[in-house]
């Protein structure tokens, strides 16, 4: 019972620790990132009003470097001078319109490229009349975020579609599911440039740039893609997730690079790639380019702290060589919208984009965390309710476990059986330790008992804890997911505190005591749990075990919503359990003897 204890001790230890760290670590460094953030932002904001009056092309970027043949992609942005706000920078350019079902916003004409994008699906905060998600905006914007295709080649290919080209629209000017846009580009070298773009019904765009050679000599072009981006997310550099620049490309397989490893390195070059996919990914929400398959790419991650700092993954292909009287047609596709994971893994199977269900970060522990996520949605399907999902997924876990912790809680029970010969045990080698260790372990033998037995449950629930975490925390489809009553987003804390009263009383609380109705439920389901076995003879442990469920509710009620019901449930569950359990095999259950003598008076010592 003793090694029992000691092992439940050191579980229950590691999980404190490191609700510790989400506590006094990472919610502070996210609250330090935002600061960051809002500083850098307004240095970046300084400096664009400063370059505003220059001309055309002279804010030091790479954009204003000329086009060559070696295919060296544009960088940093148009030289769009800074507007007001983001509906000034959208009035300044012509644009083409986009409307589907899921996706507002328009396409720049100047560069081609789209840097506007709205998300009609979601929304910034559970409120019903919140904005919605601007996932997209122009380079002119301190939040600038695009993406964009074109072209670069040497002197004798003229100009070619760049950053800078103004493409002629043909025929209305508004892009939907049934109805593509054509683009068209003329230079003075006989090279023409037709653009058709197309959109589905999700956030999946297909750009075909076809290149017609009306001259006398051959030409050699390279195509290239970019996202770039000029701020940061509040919740970057988080332990469990990545968001920064991401990619499939190459024998390297999966790349995920971190903002800050970026702005350290500069410029980072995996191996050339005949497939994949690279761009830059959020918490929620991924604009990604899937470059055709015809020709080779070099992929590429890159800073620039030079102007604006911006961030930008691109990629370049080998040369396409269009012959006199020739059209060389490629085709890339742009995925800019929420990480949906079936919407992504769709795309993966029919657009036959090698692992891009890998846009959404499901750790390590992948095996584990996809699972539980199709097992949650199932439920949801069935149940309408991502918060009765949880509920069930709950209980499916415990049925599938169940012969595994029936067995565990026999062994707990006949531990308890042998309590009086244990404490005779001790007291009879109090002054021997490997002795009294030797008896225990013969009496174990004789009893076919297993000590360590009753923490296979604990053990069994900790994967399955962070796997839950995991998915609350990174799918989208749990982001502003309602339970019931005032709990309208699992993936955030509860909202209520008892120190207000749970809003009783008009003020607001301390981060820190934001200890809500959930939470205390946890807590005291944990505290029931605990106090089904025997109070631990050790003043030590007797203590951390009384402790325990109150500095678990304080660190849980950080945690998301759900997940805190997820535990209290799991508890519950429990207490049901190991319950019936232990009557069926005539062991005491100890919880009412031990809230009992929580009341009962203590005797003073003998003087």
């Amino acid at each position: 019972m003793e090694n029992n204890r000691n092992f439940f001790i050191t579980i229950a230890l590691s999980i404190l620790i490191l609700t510790v760290w989400q506590v006094f670590y990472v919610n502070p460094r996210i609250e330090e990132q935002r600061e960051t953030v809002r500083v850098e932002t307004e240095q970046a904001a300084a400096q664009q009003d400063a370059q505003t009056p220059q001309a055309s092309g002279s804010q030091g970027d790479a954009s204003s470097i000329p086009a060559t043949s070696n295919g060296q992609v544009p960088g940093g942005s148009t030289a769009q001078a800074a507007a007001a706000n983001r509906e000034a920078a959208l009035a300044a350019t012509d644009r083409v319109q986009i409307e589907t079902p899921r996706l507002s916003g328009s396409i720049n004409l100047r560069g081609g490229r789209i840097d506007d994008l709205l998300l009609k699906d979601y929304r910034v905060t559970v409120k019903k009349d919140s904005p919605n998600i601007e996932l997209l905006n122009p380079a002119g914007q301190q939040n600038g975020f695009f993406a964009e295709v074109g072209f670069t080649a040497n002197e004798a290919a003229g100009e070619v579609p760049g950053p800078d080209t103004v493409w002629t629209v043909e025929g209305e000017p508004v892009l939907t599911p049934a109805s593509p846009v054509e683009l068209s580009f003329t230079n003075d070298k006989g090279l023409t440039f037709t653009r058709t773009i197309a959109v589905d019904s999700n956030y999946m765009f297909t750009v075909a740039d076809s290149v017609s050679n009306a001259g006398e000599a051959p030409v050699a072009l390279n195509a290239y893609g970019r996202v770039t981006r000029f701020n940061k997310p509040d919740t970057q550099s988080i332990y469990v997730l990545h968001e920064g620049l991401i990619g499939v490309t190459g024998e390297e397989g999966l790349q995920e690079i971190d903002y800050s490893d970026v702005e350290e390195d500069g410029q980072i070059s995996p191996s050339k790639s005949t497939d994949g996919w690279l761009g830059i990914t959020d918490k929620y929400w991924g604009v990604a380019l899937v470059p055709s398959t015809k020709q080779p790419f070099q992929p590429r991650y890159s800073f620039s702290s030079q102007g604006v700092p911006r961030y930008q993954s691109d990629f370049v292909t080998d040369q396409i060589v269009v012959e006199p009287g020739q059209t060389s047609t490629t085709e890339t596709l742009v995925f800019a919208g929420a990480k949906e994971v079936g919407t992504v893994q769709a795309y993966e199977t029919d657009r036959q984009i090698r692992q891009f269900d890998l846009l959404i970060d499901w750790g390590w522990f992948y095996f584990i965390t996809k699972p539980m996520f199709y097992l949650i949605d199932f439920l949801y399907k069935m149940l309408g309710n991502f918060g009765l999902a949880i509920l069930g997924t709950t209980v499916v876990v415990k049925l599938i476990f169940f012969p595994l912790a029936n067995k565990s809680y026999k062994s707990m029970a006949n531990m308890k059986k042998m309590q009086p010969a244990m404490l005779e045990i001790r007291e009879k080698y109090a002054d021997d330790k490997m002795k009294q260790q030797q008896a225990m372990m013969e009496l174990y033998k004789k009893e076919k008992i297993n000590p360590i037995a009753g923490c296979w449950p604990v053990l069994i629930q900790i994967p399955v804890f962070f796997a839950l975490y995991k998915v609350l925390y990174v799918t989208i489809e749990m982001r502003h997911a309602p339970f019931f009553g005032w709990i309208q987003d699992l993936a955030a804390p509860d909202p209520t505190s008892v120190f207000n009263l749970f809003g009783l009383l008009p003020y607001d609380v301390p981060t820190f005591m934001m200890i809500g109705v959930w939470p205390l439920i946890m807590g005291i389901t944990m505290f029931l749990q605990m106090r089904m076995n025997p109070t631990p003879p050790d003043p030590t442990q007797a203590m951390i075990f009384t402790w325990m469920p109150v500095v678990f509710t304080f660190m849980l009620a950080t945690f998301p919503a759900g997940l805190v019901i997820y535990w209290a449930w799991n508890n519950f569950l429990s207490i049901v359990q190991q319950g019936v359990i232990m009557k069926r095999q005539g062991a005491k259950i100890e919880l009412w003897d031990n809230l009992v003598g929580l009341f009962k008076k203590k005797p003073k010592p003998a003087e």
